[in-house]
């Protein structure tokens, strides 16, 4: 039936000069069309007359070159046309058996393929279980359905596990994210912290440094006095001494009173101060502790 219809379609688009599939359709006044080289080029009897008109070679109605408009919808008609034969004899080509060119009719159950009644009485299938195609079709859709089935389930296992990896994916991101945030706050607190403390320390440290240079400013003029006293005892008792036996004795008890009266050259306490600023950074230690490193290991089931 789709045959004959191709053969009535076929019949309409062919040029009645070149019998052809129309090339380049142009159609006349009349209705009909014939290819533009037909019609245009070839200057034959058919179309010009003894008194030099032209005429439509089908039903010889008179007509102007210039009256020739092409014909869009048969084009498409015809490229239309060239396909669907095109397809169909691909199909036939794949219909026939590429050995013996017969039709192919027949399955072999043992070796499943599709062949001819050739390929049946040939070496490689003698003796074989073969059916008509007719015959196993339902089998194989059958079996064919069911593996549809089975590829279908699949896919929706696949789509299901893609939704819960994405929403896994969400989850890890938005956790990840919040310790970020957590983190930097929180060193955002700690060198609020150290800034607080290094303002802290060195204001102590130069309070320090005011109290030491006073007290070393005290001491230097103690040691000064103690050298002037020592200078002047040293000049004494060195008169004293190169003087007469009388003199020496007389003064005696007065220089070793003062002697004994003279205070030791002292330094105070200035041997701690490089302890200080140690000691009173180790209240900052529980600072640092209070962090611990996370790792975070995702495991997707399989």
């Amino acid at each position: 039936m789709a045959s004959g219809i191709l053969v009535n379609i076929q019949e309409e688009v062919t040029c009645p000069i070149c019998l052809e599939l129309l090339t380049e359709p142009l159609s006349l006044d009349c209705g009909h069309t014939f290819c533009q080289t037909c019609i245009t080029v070839n200057d034959k009897e058919s179309i010009i007359g003894q008194e030099g008109n032209r005429s439509c070679p089908v039903c010889r109605v008179s007509f102007e070159p210039g009256n020739l408009r092409p014909n869009r919808q048969v084009a498409n008609i015809v490229q239309r046309l060239q396909e669907v034969k095109g397809n169909l004899e691909e199909e036939q080509k794949r219909n026939l058996c590429a050995h013996h060119g017969e039709k192919l009719q027949l399955f072999c159950e043992e070796d499943r393929k599709v062949i001819c009644w050739l390929c049946e009485r040939s070496q490689a299938h003698r003796g074989h279980e073969t059916f008509l195609l007719e015959e196993v079709a339902p089998k194989y859709q059958k079996t064919l359905q069911s593996c549809l089935q089975k590829l279908k389930a699949e896919k929706q296992e696949a789509e299901e596990l893609e939704i819960k990896v994405r929403e896994e994916m969400s989850t890890w991101k938005t956790q990840i994210q919040n310790e970020m945030q957590s983190v930097q706050e929180n060193f955002t607190r700690l060198r609020q912290i150290l800034n607080s403390e290094e303002v802290k320390e060195l204001k102590k440290l130069k309070d320090e440094l005011e109290v030491i240079l006073k007290e070393l400013a005290e001491s230097e003029n103690d040691l000064v006095k103690e050298k002037l006293l020592v200078t002047n005892l040293i000049s004494d008792v060195e008169h004293y001494l190169q003087g007469s036996t009388m003199e020496l004795l007389q003064i005696l008890e007065v220089s070793l009173m003062l002697l004994q009266r003279s205070k030791p050259f002292t330094f105070g306490k200035f041997d701690s101060i490089a302890c200080v600023f140690w000691n009173d950074w180790l209240h900052l230690s529980p600072l640092f502790g209070s962090y611990i490193e996370i790792i975070f290991i995702p495991t997707i089931k399989g």
